[in-house]
């Protein structure tokens, strides 16, 4: 076998199921993706899976796939959007779909009806699909693309306001927001704690048991004015341009709290999103765009991660079109020996997306800064104590 059908045989597995103790992800063909690409041989890739399905950095290991309990069809696949049932039948719909239209056909035919719901499973589901588009792997993909339906939850990109075209950068647009949260930070706080604290009894009750995933949504079923008058900094700019703005500022917003393990998975998602735009028609791109940045905004405010806005204007100042020079690169092999020796599989996938940003985008210095500020496994919460809501 050569090393890249090792690693398709991998991520065309369907040994386990996609979430473990409840609405867990199982990342690991993620981290498939991520150690191969930097730089890990196919048998030490094969040790992380194994072992990761032992026993994951959360203390659980995997599951076994779970039968499903409806049988999705043209007709009904709607129904069940974000139910948080029917998986696998969602993985053989979505099978016989791609048989029938192709892969791009499948993603053209679906993903417009199923973007908005990209911050469901905390983003998991998006980069599940991207990831595997980024892999070839036509079976992650159609997992990818079930989960979004699986775990669906709604940011609703189309309240975002047509505004005129402001002349800034998504940086200066954040730097801005940033801004008008310093100064009213204690009553924006305090709106978005009763906002996301309140009771929705239409939310999936695993949610609940989350914490992390009940904020987010229903901060992003509530929204925020400022949330939906932030896009004019995108009026008019190219796809390209756009995308590489958004990484800048998701890299700069996780340098202001390093280490953050909710705003790294806005850069993984991120190049996911981008991914997927690669196979969309040029308008829906612009569509993944700005879902991409109402989502980023609503996980922000739901966790009130804004920072302080001089901290941040400060970074800008120091990061704005800086640029390593070739001796840097060293430093990528440095970073990715330490990423394959990490548990916590979001290290890896960290290096790997920030070192093809900085090879192919003009060795940008704030993407190797922010590559080295590894994550921890956060704890889980109490609400972990009580068994799973399905």
């Amino acid at each position: 076998m050569t090393d890249s059908a090792l690693i398709d045989d991998l991520l065309a597995d369907q040994t386990y199921y996609i979430e473990f103790n409840g609405h867990l992800t199982n990342h690991v063909k993620h981290a498939v993706v991520a150690l191969y690409g930097i730089g890990a041989g196919p048998e030490e890739v094969r040790r992380y899976y194994e072992n990761y399905a032992k026993l994951t950095a959360y203390g659980f290991g995997l599951e076994a796939p779970r039968p499903s309990s409806v049988r999705i069809t043209e007709r009904n696949w709607r129904q069940y959007l974000g139910k948080r049932i029917g998986f696998a039948g969602y993985c053989e719909f979505f099978d016989a779909e791609e048989q029938r239209l192709g892969m791009t056909g499948l993603l053209r035919e679906y993903v417009p009806q199923l973007l908005d719901g990209w911050t469901g499973s905390f983003t998991h589901a998006m980069i599940h699909l991207g990831w595997g588009l980024d892999a070839d792997s036509r079976w992650m993909a159609i997992e990818g693309l079930a989960y979004l339906a699986f775990s669906y939850v709604a940011c609703h990109a189309e309240r975002a306001e047509p505004v005129p075209s402001t002349g800034q950068t998504a940086a200066e647009a954040l730097l801005a927001l940033t801004r008008t949260w310093d100064a009213g930070r204690d009553r924006l706080a305090h709106e978005v704690l009763e906002v996301v604290s309140a009771d929705a009894g239409d939310l999936h009750a695993e949610l609940a048991r989350s914490g992390l995933q009940y904020r987010i949504a229903r901060m992003l079923g509530e929204g925020h004015p400022l949330i939906y008058g932030s896009t004019g900094w995108l009026t008019g700019k190219d796809v390209a341009t756009c995308f590489a703005e958004l990484y800048y500022a998701a890299s700069l917003i996780y340098l202001s709290q390093p280490g953050d393990f909710v705003l790294l998975h806005l850069i993984t998602s991120l190049y996911a999103m981008e991914r997927l735009a690669q196979d969309l028609p040029a308008e829906q791109q612009h569509e993944v765009i700005r879902a991409f940045w109402v989502g980023m905004l609503g996980i922000v405010f739901a966790e009130r991660l804004f920072p302080k806005a001089d901290k941040l204007a400060t970074l800008h100042e120091l990061l704005v079109g800086a640029v390593d020079d070739e001796s840097f690169e060293a430093d990528w092999a440095q970073l990715s020996g330490r990423a394959r020796l990490e548990e916590e599989e979001h290290n890896p996938k960290l290096v790997y997306v920030l070192s093809r940003l900085w090879h192919r985008g003009g060795r940008e210095t704030i993407h190797r800064a922010a590559a080295g500020q590894f994550t921890r496994t956060p704890a889980l919460p109490p609400s972990f104590e009580e068994p799973p809501n399905e």
